[in-house]
């Protein structure tokens, strides 16, 4: 089963939570044993896993990310001038798979999915691909 997923950023580096709506397909989907794919088909954008307990957490990983790749940087050459959100999408990857066991996905419990902005705001898409095994 493969879902299309819509949502609107509203700073240029957030990360979103969409653990709720990831697990809320797969409750949907009936599938109890098998895997989820969570893919973000955009270049300066990406999903990762990490602790979705303190807040805190979500403001140092953006902190430490801009400190390594800031915005401006003299040596950039890339015309539209969002060089660092690319670099940040690579860091940050694309996709994550998680195993679906019991009907419900299979994270640690500190663990949450989120939807990575490094170019925002945006209206962006994501895909969730739940395969049962």
């Amino acid at each position: 089963m493969l879902h299309h997923m819509e949502l609107s950023t509203v700073k240029r580096d957030e990360m979103r939570d969409i653990t709720r709506e990831v697990s809320a397909l797969v409750k949907e989907s009936s599938v109890q044993n098998g895997t989820v794919l969570i893919y973000c088909p955009h270049t300066t954008a990406g999903i990762a896993i990490n602790e979705n307990a303190d807040p805190d957490v979500k403001r140092d990983v953006l902190m430490r990310l801009d400190e390594v790749f800031p915005w401006e940087h003299p040596k950039y050459h890339h015309a539209e001038g969002n060089t660092a959100s690319h670099l940040k999408s690579i860091t940050c990857g694309p996709s994550q798979q998680i195993i679906i066991a019991e009907g419900k996905l299979l994270l640690g419990r500190w663990q949450g999915i989120y939807f990575c902005e490094f170019d925002g705001p945006r209206n962006r898409e994501y895909y969730v691909k739940i395969m049962q095994g």
